[in-house]
């Protein structure tokens, strides 16, 4: 059933089966894009404080889901990173639906964030990860 009003599913998502055994419903519905890239924005920010110009030689990108051609492992990423040639920067992309799938609430998401940007930039860039998040939001 569709859901045209985003008021959120009018019935089950599949029927009770032998497969299924009981009735599945969707997970629970995504948090709204705007949020998302406010909470993107925030990390930059924090990322350029903590160390200026750090990201003047990086493009960052949302996508929603990886590309399915890429052959993954056994986990969906959140986040990946190109390197950079002489044509274009070094980009790192940020894939919003992964992410907002293992966030349980808008402080996950938040930090789930931050925590994907700062691991790439700190990859891309060769900076330690404790340079780019010197208070410790990571929280490790």
């Amino acid at each position: 059933m569709r859901d045209r009003h985003r008021r959120g599913m009018r019935g089950m998502l599949a029927p009770p089966n032998c497969i299924a055994g009981q009735m599945l419903r969707l997970r629970r519905p995504t948090l709204p894009t705007p949020l998302f890239f406010h909470y993107v924005a925030e990390a930059i920010e924090a990322i350029d404080s903590a160390v200026p110009d750090v990201l003047n030689h990086l493009e960052i990108g949302v996508e929603e889901v990886p590309d399915v051609s890429a052959l993954w492992s056994s986990h969906m990423p959140l986040a990946a990173s190109v390197e950079a040639t002489k044509d274009h920067l070094a980009q790192i992309i940020i894939y919003r639906r992964p992410i907002e799938f293992r966030a349980g609430d808008s402080d996950q998401l938040k930090q789930l964030i931050f925590v994907a940007l700062v691991e790439q930039v700190a990859a891309s860039t060769g900076h330690s990860v404790a340079t780019l998040d010197p208070d410790n939001i990571r929280g490790e």
